[in-house]
């Protein structure tokens, strides 16, 4: 390994000048942001002192995604190499691609880690190795030997994945406990249940409730202020969805009203159906959004997190007939994924559908706007989702992420800046767990399954019947902007159109600026063109439910026979009728509205 300090140096204080700085970008190994280029960000630098300052065996760092982990990780792996306080490194990933991703980075700045090692002796061009939590899991004892034989640093990345299962857990205890020093990362709250971390150290507050304890700790706030990265932009898509139980029940809901946590799972899992409108009303939303993005940042892309393979595939599908360009597609950590997700990251194209490989740690900074189009509903996955759209390249830059109205995503969605700890000792609460359903069928997503139950069977132990969508509102610096509007009309499309290079307080004028607007229009549009929502009650239509639901299902019928002979998105032909015969969707049309639909669709056939 090439020297990266000099031997004059005293080896207990070591500065940005004297560090592989000199080698990296501040936001090594993507690109450096503006006014960090040339030197150690103010948090590597603090977190590098303390760590020279103290010389812990054990150091956990908590930092926003994007803000830069792996340089202070290389950093000081260096300086511990240099030092001869250890010998060799070993990285622990999450993914089979983050193998690969840190073997490159490390390279970079001479360090020399095989990302392909399985067993026996490591060849001595080697510095270390890097290995998957699942691969120590594997062989706990290899890795305690190599630890044993050489005075080792281990670095963790995203540490909570060590709690994964009690294996990795066990594992990972067993494997690194002889280690001379372990570093771990994280870059999102820690883990929703109460297992432990290997090597995480607890303390007991007054409640007696034990929490994690950051030695180093520099949250999404601190990072926005530093212009380190991006600020988020959530835009919200409520809408009427319509689903058949497992008992035969047919069921009605709109997303963001009071309901029930099982029947905002259900309604959930309608809005993300691909046979349902609400999908590709919101994927061609996000399609406008990354336009008016490319505008500005040439190179933009976007990203659809789907739930499951079957499911992105057909995300994939509506992608390529919305933006008439080719989709890359990744649905499992193998080496053909990991090749794609390169290439994407290198290429300048526009959508990439993915079902959980690229929700963490993977390095795409072109990323700007995003899909959130999963039912994983846990701060944890949230959190290291919009983390692939906060990496800033220069000032200015601003993501932008979808997002369907689940109070809980919302809630999400306004506590970005918030830092949260491991909590142990929690009370589980009554109704808590309801979506470890979900995050078993993420697990099993995971896997390269093709078949007709690749998803697991109990997620379709319901029937979607339909959805619609409407523009539900803007969340930005934990405010809320805007009023509902229809898909494709005016008002979404004020909202649609902010550009993509400005700086927060721009952000925040023009989305008051464009609220005040759309309040403007919405009190000057005469009652008859207005959204049903904003009408009083007296002066809605008055028709009954059963004639209502039947005139419903004929459009729906109409609409996908017109669909198979066309193969427009069931959305797209939605939009096309109201945009020929007015009103409001489909779930709050008049039945005059939705009888003038019916016959122009036929009049199309005709």
């Amino acid at each position: 390994m090439a020297p990266l300090f000099s031997d004059a140096e005293p080896q207990t204080s070591v500065r940005a000048a004297a560090t592989p700085s000199s080698h990296l970008s501040p936001a090594f190994p993507g690109r450096a942001p503006w006014g960090t280029a040339g030197k150690l960000r103010a948090w590597q630098q603090g977190a590098l002192d303390k760590y020279i300052e103290k010389q812990p065996r054990d150091f956990l760092a908590v930092a926003t995604p994007g803000a830069g982990k792996t340089t202070f990780a290389l950093t000081l792996a260096s300086y511990l190499l240099h030092n001869h306080l250890v010998q060799q490194v070993t990285v622990v990933a999450p993914t089979e691609h983050l193998k690969k991703q840190w073997a490159e980075a490390a390279a970079r700045v001479g360090i020399k880690l095989d990302p392909a090692y399985s067993s026996g002796p490591l060849s001595k061009e080697y510095d270390g190795i890097v290995v998957t939590y699942a691969g120590v899991g594997v062989n706990p004892m290899l890795h305690r030997n190599r630890t044993e034989a050489r005075k080792t640093l281990v670095i963790m990345d995203e540490i909570h994945h060590a709690g994964d299962s009690k294996s990795w857990g066990e594992a990972c205890s067993e494997a690194f406990e002889p280690a001379t020093r372990r570093l771990a990362l994280t870059g999102t709250p820690f883990r929703s249940d109460t297992n432990p971390i290997p090597f995480v150290q607890y303390e007991a507050g007054g409640d007696g409730i034990r929490k994690s304890v950051a030695d180093y700790t520099y949250g999404y706030g601190n990072a926005l202020a530093d212009h380190v990265v991006r600020p988020v932009i959530f835009l919200s898509y409520s809408g009427n969805m319509r689903w058949r139980t497992k008992s035969g029940d047919e069921l009605e809901a709109r997303l963001g009203e009071p309901l029930t946590k099982d029947l905002i799972a259900q309604a959930w899992r309608t809005a993300l159906s691909p046979q349902g409108e609400w999908i590709p009303a919101v994927l061609q939303a996000a399609d406008r959004r990354l336009t008016e993005v490319r505008k500005a940042i040439p190179d933009a892309g976007g990203l659809v997190i789907a739930t499951d393979q079957n499911v992105a595939r057909a995300y994939a599908k509506m992608l390529r007939e919305i933006s008439g360009e080719k989709v890359t597609l990744v649905l499992s950590d193998e080496a053909e994924a990991s090749k794609r997700i390169s290439e994407y990251s290198a290429g300048d194209s526009r959508w990439m559908v993915a079902v959980r490989m690229v929700s963490e740690g993977v390095d795409v900074p072109r990323l700007c706007v995003g899909v959130y189009a999963t039912s994983i509903s846990t701060p944890l996955f949230f959190a290291q989702a919009v983390g692939r759209f906060v990496r800033a390249r220069k000032r200015g830059e601003t993501a932008s992420v979808f997002l369907p109205t689940i109070p809980m995503l919302l809630g999400f969605a306004n506590e970005m800046e918030l830092q949260r700890d491991h909590v142990l000792d929690r009370p589980k609460k009554e109704g808590e767990g309801l979506f470890d359903e979900e995050d078993r069928l993420l697990a099993e997503a995971n896997q390269a399954k093709d078949g007709p139950d690749a998803a697991g069977g109990e997620e379709f132990s319901y029937e979607a019947l339909g959805s619609d969508a409407v523009f539900d509102r803007v969340l930005y610096n934990a405010m809320e902007f805007g009023m509902q509007a229809h898909p494709g009309s005016e008002e979404e499309e004020d909202y649609l159109g902010i550009p993509g290079l400005l700086e927060p307080d721009q952000v925040h004028m023009l989305l008051q600026k464009r609220q005040h607007r759309q309040i403007q229009r919405s009190k000057g549009r005469p009652a008859e063109e207005a959204d049903l929502l904003e009408l009083p009650a007296e002066d809605r239509p008055v028709v009954t439910h059963q004639e209502l639901r039947e005139l419903r299902k004929e459009l729906n019928a109409l609409v996908a026979a017109w669909h198979h002979r066309t193969n427009q998105p069931h959305g797209t032909i939605h939009n096309e009728l109201r945009r020929q015969c007015g009103g409001p969707l489909t779930a709050q049309a008049t039945a005059n509205q939705l009888k003038a639909r019916i016959a122009k669709i036929r009049e199309w056939a005709k």
